[in-house]
């Protein structure tokens, strides 16, 4: 297991830990001064208290928990949060009302679920003509699998 540094910006922050021991996703939990309030439709960035420090060639990804969207509505607005490696500043997810119910979060709770992944960085280089593949342009449904 590789470590990564987590500084705590305020005392009560939870650092991420795992649920499982083969969990790909580390639950963050938030900070708040009592309850957010989520009217349905409603966004609003939640508190983490934690910066990280994420090692250069990789990226930090924040999830959805599956419990949380499955059966409250709440989850990421932009569907999948990305932490550059450069990025020192606190940890905010950004929870989105898919519900039709006002919903509730409360300090410590789980809000998302982070996952640290390699990446590679691309230079983009113009061209006149693509390699030919079996599927081609086709996409959307295409394939006829489900």
């Amino acid at each position: 297991m590789s470590a990564i540094s987590v500084k705590k910006l305020e005392e009560r922050a939870v650092l991420p830990s795992y649920g499982s021991a083969s969990a790909a996703g580390a639950d963050l939990y938030a900070l708040t001064d009592g309850e957010v309030t989520f009217r349905p439709g409603e966004t609003k960035f939640v508190h983490t208290g934690i910066a990280l420090e994420i090692p250069e060639g990789y990226v930090g990804l924040v999830y959805a928990r599956s419990s949380l969207a499955c059966k409250r509505g709440l989850a990421p607005a932009n569907k999948v949060g990305v932490i550059d490696s450069d990025y020192r500043g606190e940890i905010m997810v950004a929870l989105h009302n898919h519900s039709g119910e006002v919903q509730k979060v409360s300090d410590g709770e789980r809000i998302a679920q982070l996952v640290v992944a390699p990446y590679l960085r691309a230079e983009f280089r113009e061209a006149d003509k693509l390699t030919d593949t079996e599927r081609g342009e086709g996409g959307f449904g295409s394939t006829g699998k489900f």
